[in-house]
């Protein structure tokens, strides 16, 4: 990255975009808004707008530095179905969004405070229609699967850098989501022990 380049490289997302994005063909809906939540880097977002033209994307970050890197990358990319990055915080109690036609949310759960996972589902409920999909992506815990012995390491550096991150039981995740209005979830194994979660709006 050059001085004057805000733009920042995700190693990951470049092995996982496309098992992500084979994902969302069959998730996404023809037309409306896409909202990602934490969109890190920007580009997710800017590898989905690309593939999907029909549909308008809206990236979000709390972090400053993350919200220039988005708005660096769609720049160079000239997508005219990105919209600018907006500062989201997951937890805030109102969102500066007032729908959505389909949330993604990559890799923050297990990299955030419970409470983030909270104010997604929360907030998630409140935005989307009817049938709407909430798509989460990352690695859980799962009460009748074994925990990965890479998970497992990736777990406890995670909670030695912040006592409040770490990997989530899916099944919490999936009682947070029945609550808040949302079916049962559709789960799709994904590469290096990650999971596709997929829940809709009732």
């Amino acid at each position: 990255m050059t001085q004057d380049d805000s733009r920042q490289f995700a190693p990951a997302t470049q092995r996982n975009r496309e098992p992500i994005l084979a994902v969302l063909r069959d998730v996404l809906p023809a037309q409306g808004l896409v909202l990602e939540v934490a969109s890190g880097s920007g580009e997710h977002a800017i590898h989905f707008a690309n593939a999907f033209p029909n549909l308008t994307f809206q990236p979000s970050d709390p972090d400053q530095a993350a919200l220039a890197s988005i708005d660096a990358w769609a720049g160079e990319s000239t997508l005219p179905n990105l919209r600018p990055a907006i500062r989201l915080d997951a937890t805030a109690s109102r969102w500066p969004v007032t729908e959505a036609d389909a949330i993604l949310c990559i890799n923050m759960i297990h990299i955030s405070p419970w409470a983030a996972a909270e104010g997604l589902i929360r907030q998630a409920a409140q935005l989307l229609p009817a049938g709407g999909p909430l798509y989460l992506y990352g690695p859980y815990r799962q009460s009748d699967v074994p925990l990965a012995a890479s998970n497992a390491v990736f777990d406890d550096s995670l909670r030695r850098r912040n006592p409040k991150w770490g990997l989530r039981e899916l099944d919490a995740v999936a009682e947070l989501a029945r609550v808040a209005g949302f079916n049962e979830p559709q789960v799709t194994a994904m590469p290096a022990n990650n999971l596709s979660v997929v829940f809709r709006r009732l």
